[in-house]
């Protein structure tokens, strides 16, 4: 068992917490990876580029000279896509990029991508993190004690924290996340991820219960009992019969 040291808000080191990066995932899937992160940059294109078409531009249709004679090659109308001021040949259109792969899928490559960092040595915990009040200056001092200062940072919190948020969030290359808000891409991105215990705690409780809930989708349904054998009817008494 790997086990990650905590430290306090001074840097100290104050404990222990044992954990397997296949507590969070069984494996670590590169492919599905780079698919959910791959759509979560396409979710952020705008979709707004608009070209105009050799129909929208301005100037006359009139054909430019004569078909044959003049030595030229053959030209149509000044709006031609082949000149200057001329309509684009594939005019852009606005579109919608926004796509989105199963939930299950999103879900379980949130895990592998934090397995993926507890395996390269590049989380840091935090027994908690908590401000009376928004001060950047206190948050500057807690990670130059805990020397992460000068890299791409992520801070998890277990819940949504407003002065964690406004403290880090003038820091340069500091993003603050809740737990309910970590993804594949916003894991991915930075150079170390800072959370806190009670943080990591709801992460691996989640991923429990989504992989007891697998095991039980994949138990084979219990065979019926076979049924029982219906009893011969009662032959008809000899009288009957006779009648």
């Amino acid at each position: 068992m790997a086990s990650i040291s905590i430290y306090n808000r001074g840097g100290v080191e104050v404990g222990k917490y044992d954990i397997e990066p296949t507590d969070l995932a069984p494996s670590i899937n590169k492919q599905l990876l780079h698919d959910v992160v791959v759509m979560y940059q396409s979710n952020l294109r705008l979709g707004t580029a608009r070209t105009k078409s050799r129909g929208e531009v301005a100037g006359s249709t009139k054909k430019m000279y004569r078909q044959k004679g003049t030595g030229n090659a053959r030209a149509g109308s000044r709006r031609s896509g082949i000149r200057r001021g001329g309509g684009h040949i594939f005019a852009k259109r606005p579109r919608d990029w926004t796509y989105r792969l199963p939930r299950k899928a999103v879900q379980l490559a949130t895990r592998m991508a934090l397995a993926a960092k507890l395996r390269d040595s590049e989380v840091l915990l935090i027994d908690e993190l908590a401000f009376d009040a928004p001060k950047t200056k206190d948050m500057a001092v807690i990670l130059k004690a805990l020397k992460l200062e000068g890299s791409t940072l992520l801070v998890a919190t277990a819940d949504h924290n407003v002065n964690v948020y406004k403290s880090a969030r003038n820091i340069d290359g500091v993003e603050v996340a809740p737990v309910a808000g970590l993804n594949a891409l916003n894991l991915l991105r930075p150079h170390r991820v800072l959370m806190t215990k009670a943080a990591l705690e709801a992460v691996r409780s989640a991923a429990r219960k989504s992989q007891s809930t697998a095991k039980e989708s994949k138990a084979p349904a219990k065979a019926k009992a076979p049924a029982k054998a219906k009893a011969p009817a009662k032959a008809k008494s000899a009288g009957a019969a006779a009648k």
